[in-house]
This record gives C-alpha cells, sequence and structure tokens, in this order.
C-alpha cells in the first residue's frame, strides 16, 4: 500500500484519477490514410493511464492501435461505438466529442 504522489492519500482513497477522467475534453475523429485505410483518433485524454486505456479498446474492438503523442490511434472507424466505450471506461458523457 503506497501513497499517490499528486494528493497524498493512500491509493486505495485516491480520486486523482477520477477527478482528471471528468476535467477533460476528448475529441474523436476519423482519419483517412495511406491505401484508403481508416484510422479513429481520439485526442485529450491525459492524466490517466494512456496505455492501459488503449490495451482495453483494442482489446473490446479488436482491432490494432497505439498511444503516442498523447493521442489514441485504433486501426479502422470506430466512431459508433467509441462513446459507449469510453464512457465504460469512466468518461463522462458530456466531455465525449464526436467530429
Amino acid at each position: 500500500m503506497g501513497v499517490c504522489n499528486q494528493c497524498g492519500l493512500p491509493e486505495d482513497l485516491c480520486v486523482c484519477e477520477a477527478i482528471a477522467r471528468e476535467q477533460q475534453k476528448i475529441t474523436v475523429k476519423i482519419e483517412k490514410r495511406k491505401f484508403g485505410k481508416k484510422y479513429t483518433i481520439v485526442v485529450g485524454i491525459t492524466g490517466v493511464d494512456l496505455n492501459d486505456i488503449v490495451k482495453k479498446l483494442k482489446t473490446k474492438f479488436a482491432c490494432g492501435g497505439t498511444g503516442k503523442g498523447g493521442q489514441i490511434e485504433l486501426q479502422g472507424d470506430h466512431k459508433a461505438r467509441i462513446k459507449p466505450a469510453l464512457i465504460e471506461l469512466g468518461f463522462p458523457d458530456e466531455t465525449i466529442e464526436i467530429r
């Protein structure tokens, strides 16, 4: 059992990540790349473990992807399914914008 570096509370009582999820403005967009391939780009997720979120989304959508440069890139067009998945991961509905 450790202590959170940000708030000083024990890790099991820490709410830093929950607060970080509520204060974000997440933007989802589709980008067309080489050979007509589509990528779903999620921008604006900070203050949480990006690699953990990428891993969960890749498993849920059965696709490849990466988390780099503060954004998530998922292979394929997942615009219709990404918002419910992000809400399921704890991000508020109001903070997610789909373009």
